[in-house]
């Protein structure tokens, strides 16, 4: 983890830089950006970071601050380098606003092509009610200090192409979902770990959007390996989390018909439930 001297800032940050869109002159709703390459895994740009991107897009076009809901068609594969977010603003009521926004790159033909198409629903996170009555309790795990470090992870394990994002988190799996990378996979389909950002900085609610899919895809631990393209990501957010890292459960439970769904639950350091999350991906092939 960061040092306390070295913790950056919400607002002044990697993940806020590469994620900073620019409003584009004289095209109301339209926003400029340059995709990081940083963030990338394999052969794309992860899709929690694509959505953070989108999310801060629409928090410049809406009235409301934070994501509440928020879905997202993963259309085709984005790539590092320019893009271009175009947003629209559905509906701004008293408490929440809705809104749809879509990226677009340009092909190797020039041609403007869309990436990925999101409607949500914001609205302010510090507003809602206190109350809370759930059935749900954090992930049982180790400590942050007897999980597994991907530092450690061996350099034949089934991840093969960019690892860059990995870089940017500072990530630790629970052991008991780890064996994947040493060829043992459960074979439950389970992802546990806690998760911060490599350069210290808290999580706010854009970091969330990332955070629920910023864990290897079950798909290891049921000893697949290669790719896991998402095709549709919905995430809830149910509180502001508090300072320190996140615990983050991943679990998959049917894969059929070259299919699978992922639901992530991420807890904050107050052991709160702090985001939801569901998304369906392609299981790799072979």
């Amino acid at each position: 983890m960061a040092t306390a001297a070295a913790r950056a800032a919400i607002g002044d940050s990697e993940f806020d830089r590469d994620t900073a869109v620019v409003a584009r002159p004289g095209e109301p709703g339209t926003y400029d950006i340059d995709l990081s390459a940083g963030w990338t895994i394999i052969a794309a740009v992860n899709g929690g970071y694509l959505l953070a991107v989108l999310g801060r897009a629409l928090r410049e076009a809406l009235p409301h601050p934070d994501p509440i809901t928020i879905t997202a068609h993963y259309l085709t594969a984005s790539q590092p380098g320019p893009a271009v977010v175009r947003t629209e603003v559905v509906r701004a009521g008293r408490t929440m606003s809705t809104g749809q926004a879509s990226l677009f790159q340009t092909d190797a033909e020039g041609r403007e092509v869309e990436r990925i198409r999101v409607i949500a629903g914001y609205g302010d996170l510090d507003a809602l009610p206190d109350e809370v009555r759930t059935s749900a309790a954090p992930p049982a795990m180790p400590s942050y200090a007897d999980c597994v470090s991907s530092d450690d992870a061996p350099d034949d394990g089934p991840v093969t192409g960019s690892t860059a994002i990995l870089q940017r988190l500072d990530l630790r799996l629970d052991p008991a979902t780890a064996g994947w990378a040493i060829g043992a996979p459960s074979g439950t389909g389970d992802m546990r770990g806690w998760l911060g950002l490599a350069d210290g900085r808290d999580h706010d609610a854009l970091s969330l959007l990332l955070a629920v899919d910023a864990l290897p895809p079950t798909a290891f631990d049921l000893g697949l390996k290669g790719w896991t393209p998402t095709l549709e990501l919905t995430v809830h957010l149910r509180t502001r989390p508090a300072p320190g890292p996140l615990r983050v459960s991943l679990t998959t439970r049917n894969l059929a018909g070259g299919l699978m769904e992922e639901d992530a639950q991420v807890w904050d350091s107050a052991d709160r439930l702090v985001a939801q999350s569901r998304q369906l991906a392609r299981a790799p092939r072979g």
